[in-house]
């Protein structure tokens, strides 16, 4: 009988021309020469599949793991819905220049098109210059004609609507609205397990091989969805201790977990692995039932087999803040 415990995941980084040296400087990593944006933590996506980091199965690919035993890990409801792919990717974000404007695919267009999962996404802004800002949907109700014509003349910005953050703001991102993260923000991404990006507009400037980047006007247009919302913040109450729901979707469940007394999650009800991103003070990840026990650094992550997602979380360094994301089925 196979052992599930954690799973920790070797170093993931993604050299960006927008990015800094902020996630190697958390992770006390060696300095990249280039900017590194993106660190994909828990990862399934062909193109950068996570490599287990301890354990038993120390060197092993996650989408190997997964072929191996996938009930144990992802959970029988997630393996059912999912046929055996992992749905979700976990990255952290070091925005030190803005992004490009950016829409994803819904499912139906995803899959027709690329035969891959949709991207809905969510952000949880961890750190932020004064004034730093992004941009997340319409500020008014506009059409394809014009938002053509502003991608043209360099002046979509003017019509999306601008948020400026602090740490602990909720933005959720479904397939189809219009978003961009600004300069001097740091960030976790939850998303469906997808790298499919449509670029709308990036500044006329060069990518890391000095050269134009690609911009996907065509089949962004076809993704954009144009209705404004009055509101586009997810918001919550925050809690100094405890378990705060942030935010439920179709296809992924946040909390927030802050504690300074160890503290017991199970959540093995919803037959889900579960992915926890410690974004403050070092904390001990324990499981019930084994007795397994591992080491989670703030700005790191692991995953959590579904099969073992009954276990206490356990502050090292007084205090510690962990971002939990799972499928929340029922029981």
């Amino acid at each position: 009988m196979e052992h599930f415990y954690p799973l920790l995941f070797e170093p993931n980084l993604h050299e960006t021309v927008w990015g800094g040296d902020r996630l190697t400087t958390w992770k006390a990593l060696p300095v990249h020469a280039s900017p590194v944006g993106e660190s994909w933590e828990v990862s399934a996506v062909p193109s950068s599949i996570g490599i287990v980091a301890n354990g038993p199965y120390k060197g092993t690919d996650l989408v190997s793991l997964i072929n191996r035993s996938p009930e144990a890990i992802l959970g029988g409801q997630v393996l059912r819905q999912y046929k055996g792919k992992m749905p979700l990717l976990v990255k952290l974000i070091d925005a030190q220049r803005d992004l490009s404007i950016q829409v994803h695919p819904n499912e139906e267009m995803a899959q027709r098109v690329h035969g891959k999962f949709g991207k809905s996404e969510m952000w949880y802004i961890i750190s932020a210059a004064p004034g730093a800002y992004l941009y997340v949907g319409f500020n008014r109700k506009i059409d394809e004609t014009e938002c053509k014509q502003r991608i043209a003349d360099g002046t979509i910005t003017d019509v999306l609507a601008r948020h400026e953050v602090h740490p602990g703001d909720v933005f959720y991102i479904p397939a189809g609205r219009v978003h961009a993260i600004g300069a001097g923000i740091l960030l976790a991404e939850v998303q469906q397990s997808s790298d499919l990006t449509y670029r709308i507009y990036d500044y006329n400037r060069p990518g890391m091989d000095g050269k134009p980047r690609e911009l996907h006007t065509d089949l962004a247009a076809e993704a954009l969805d144009y209705h404004v919302e009055s509101d586009y913040r997810t918001h919550y109450s925050p809690t100094d201790e405890g378990v705060v729901s942030m935010l439920s979707t179709p296809y992924f469940t946040i909390d927030l977990v802050e504690t300074s007394v160890p503290f017991h999650r199970n959540l093995a009800q919803h037959d889900s692995f579960v992915v926890a991103m410690c974004l403050a003070g070092d904390c001990k990840i324990r499981v019930r039932t084994t007795g397994d026990e591992v080491l989670l650094h703030e700005g790191f992550s692991c995953m959590i087999p579904a099969v073992v997602a009954d276990y206490d979380l356990i502050p090292v360094t007084g205090h510690t803040k962990v971002l939990d994301a799972y499928i929340a089925n029922k029981p």
